[in-house]
């Protein structure tokens, strides 16, 4: 193509007007606030906790889109925004005028006070710097054959024929994974060990978490440092293993050469040159296994739960992957597409420090601001036709940074991106390469929430037609 030659409009991306945001600096200026859903409390947080996706699409609908004001269980009345001029000026903010609202999600008290996730401000900064090459470059380079080792075993258990959930079967690939950069395990751990005994106790909570006694406990967690009875009961199953597997490794004294993020960890010290604590490392451990590992598998899995009630688009992208017929961009947009119309995370948030404009409204300082993730990504401006699953969406077009943000952005953007991303190419591929897969019911599956997460409720069931050498 010449360089006076533009390429021709694509016509599943859309524009979206502009509207100015960002911080109030003219005191003058007298914009109202957003419009306040006129519903109790509890009711809201209910909605919001059980059926997020419908609650926030009916009242944007209802208010005309881009902003409006829910009654939420964090402190403040959360003003929820759809709009990626908002986003921008919420990702490109000082930090000390946007900091993030993770330190208090209901993580907070299950990742605890040392993560990077919840961390603010300088300590936050630093724990990512020290986190990130292990997630980035040739560090990533080396997992891939590991990925594919593992994604191959994966699939050769699978049966002909019969039904089964795909969610947990990524499961276990990414933990397998996760484990690996993490603690150095490579393969599954031996019976007995402190890491086999981990990675079980992580089994287990992720299949308890949807139960409605845990979606209780996740509400009732917000806000608080320590966690409540329910969920106390599942980290205690997760801290003894965990603590187990630090010690370990620090009597062994085999961290002084290891390449993985614990051998780091043990070999870091704070600002005033002592070892990080083991509860510091527990925390930094934890964060990476839970988020690293459950996000990666639910978005293949949505996006093959997607792909496969859009025949079209499904049979696009295998005859593309078996032709291998420009195979690595069709793949790349379906893992685009598929975190477009199901984003794990759903909605991420800032807390502004001073006044704010939002388009036409504003909010004053120590006002929670939340960008709905799903929103954004369904605006019919932005992606004609958001609820439909199409390949060609993506197809030579990359997502624009404020539009496309399944892994949040600016600053706190996710550590674990380039893998994430790496491990879906892979495992998408094997997959479209290797099996017929159908889905069992035509219905789309619905969305359920597990802490911050959006899952689908059947766990993508599938069943496989055929297996190909």
């Amino acid at each position: 193509m010449s360089a006076t030659t533009q390429a021709p409009p694509n016509p599943w991306i859309g524009q979206v007007p502009p509207s100015p945001a960002g911080p109030l600096e003219d005191q003058d200026v007298r914009l109202p606030a957003p419009p306040l859903i006129p519903r109790p409390r509890l009711m809201q947080t209910l909605q919001f906790s059980l059926r997020q996706g419908d609650f926030l699409r009916r009242w944007d609908r209802a208010y005309g889109g881009d902003v409006f004001t829910l009654r939420g269980m964090i402190r403040g009345n959360p003003a929820i925004t759809s709009h990626p001029d908002h986003v921008r000026s919420l990702f490109t903010a000082q930090p000390a005028l946007a900091p993030s609202l993770t330190g208090e999600s209901p993580l907070r008290p299950i990742v605890g006070p040392n993560s990077t996730l919840t961390a603010l401000g300088d300590h936050h900064m630093r724990q990512r710097k020290l986190l990130l090459p292990p997630f980035h470059g040739d560090a990533v380079e080396r997992y891939v054959a590991m990925i594919s080792d593992v994604t191959e075993r994966e699939i050769n258990r699978w049966q002909t024929g019969r039904e089964f959930q795909l969610a947990p079967r990524m499961q276990a690939i990414t933990l397998d994974v996760i484990m690996s950069g993490i603690f150095g395990i490579e393969g599954r751990p031996a019976p007995g060990s402190p890491e086999y005994a981990l990675r079980a106790a992580i089994k287990v909570l992720v299949r308890l978490s949807t139960t409605p006694v845990a979606q209780v406990s996740e509400l009732l967690n917000i806000g608080r440092d320590e966690p409540v009875a329910g969920t106390r009961a599942g980290i205690t199953l997760l801290d003894k293993p965990t603590y187990a597997v630090i010690r370990k490794r620090r009597a062994s004294g085999a961290y002084e050469s290891g390449s993985d993020i614990l051998s780091m960890l043990l070999r870091t010290t704070t600002e005033d040159g002592e070892p990080l604590t083991d509860s510091h490392l527990r925390d930094e451990l934890l964060t990476l296994v839970l988020a690293g590992h459950e996000t990666t598998a639910n978005s293949l899995a949505w996006t093959f739960e997607r792909m496969l009630r859009t025949p079209a688009a499904y049979e696009r992208l295998r005859d593309a992957v078996r032709s291998d017929e420009d195979s690595a961009e069709h793949v790349e947009a379906a893992i685009i597409e598929g975190m477009r119309i199901r984003p794990v995370i759903p909605i991420i948030g800032r807390r502004v420090t001073v006044p704010w404009r939002l388009g036409r409204y504003a909010v004053p300082a120590d006002t929670p601001v939340a960008m709905s993730i799903l929103l954004l990504h369904q605006r019919e401006d932005l992606y004609p036709d958001p609820h439909t699953f199409r390949l060609e969406r993506f197809l030579g077009h990359k997502p624009g940074t404020y539009e496309w943000i399944p892994f949040g952005g600016g600053i706190r953007r996710c550590l674990g991106a380039t893998l994430a991303m790496a491990e879906q190419r892979v495992v998408m591929e094997a997959v479209m390469r290797r099996v017929d897969l159908v889905a069992p019911d035509p219905r789309p599956e619905r969305a359920v929430h597990r802490n911050v997460t959006m899952i689908p409720k059947e766990g993508a069931t599938v069943v496989m037609r055929a297996r190909r050498p």
